[in-house]
């Protein structure tokens, strides 16, 4: 499975502005144009890793079916 993500940068004053377009959420700021791609990397790996931590407290308890549904690529 691959999913196609949109990274969006803003120059700004200080640097570099980054987000995903289609997560909401996941940005972030760098000095840098390269800088602030790693840092978007980390930030979309922080939210799906908490959004994960989430869900797993809410299903606590009840009758569920949890599998693998793929992995996102780049």
């Amino acid at each position: 499975m691959k999913e196609k993500l949109t990274a969006i940068f803003q120059k700004s004053p200080y640097g570099y502005i980054g987000f995903i377009e289609e997560l909401p959420g996941a940005n972030t700021q760098g000095k840098t144009l390269e800088e602030t791609r790693r840092n978007l990397i980390e930030a979309v790996q922080l939210i799906l890793d908490a959004n994960r931590q989430l869900f797993e407290e809410e299903l606590k308890g009840l009758e569920i079916i949890k599998e693998d549904f793929g992995a996102v690529t780049a």
